[in-house]
């Protein structure tokens, strides 16, 4: 009797391992594709979002980083604002702005729009956004869904820093230097001031 409950109970045991293995691999099987269904989409983020007031009545800037810790790539195709009648995309290469349809968003990558390169054009603007507001702007993507962010209007000599921190020290930092952002012109003239030295060179050599 006990060579026969022995042996009962080793074909249990052995019928029960069988059956853990059997249920551990379905469950593996079944949670695999949505594993790596979830590894392959975008997941974009939007950050550095800013807008630095605008000189004219028609048309701002919009500047900001998409980065994308997805296993996917994707592409901003349009923008869209309240404060203006369309959002156009523009890259800058040797100088020279042209308009594009979309831009690439890699995986494990970035998008960036920043001043003298890259950057979103607000257009027949209905309203001029001034320093201290925010803009809604609404981003469409090729896969993702579309983003809607609050985007803060800066002094027109705005630039970020690299070792700043939130937009609140931005605004700190950059009040005290308000007084000579008065004439926003003189952002675009500083390369010609710093040649003016140069322009009287011939007059020393005399």
């Amino acid at each position: 009797m006990n060579h026969r409950t022995t042996g009962r109970g080793r074909a249990l045991a052995g019928g029960a391992l069988a059956l853990a293995a059997a249920l551990a691999l379905t469950g593996c099987e079944g949670s695999g594709p949505g594993a790596d269904a979830s590894a392959k989409k975008p997941d974009l983020k939007v950050t550095g979002a800013y807008i630095p007031e605008p000189t004219t009545d028609d048309m701002a800037a919009g500047f900001l980083t998409v980065t994308n810790k997805g296993g996917a790539a994707d592409s901003l195709t349009s923008a869209t604002s309240d404060v203006a009648g369309s959002v156009t995309l523009h890259s800058t290469k040797g100088g020279v702005m042209k308009e594009e349809k979309s831009f690439a968003v890699p995986a494990g990558g970035e998008l960036r729009f920043a001043s003298g390169g890259n950057h979103l054009m607000l257009e027949k603007l209905k309203r001029k956004p001034k320093r201290g507001e925010k803009v809604a702007m609404t981003l469409h993507f090729r896969t993702s869904d579309p983003v809607t962010i609050e985007v803060p209007v800066k002094e027109a000599t705005y630039s970020p820093g690299k070792s700043d921190g939130a937009d609140a020290s931005h605004d700190t930092h950059m009040s005290h230097e308000a007084p000579m952002s008065h004439d926003t012109s003189m952002a675009h003239d500083t390369s010609m001031a710093r040649e003016t030295p140069v322009s009287h060179m011939p007059q020393k050599s005399h």
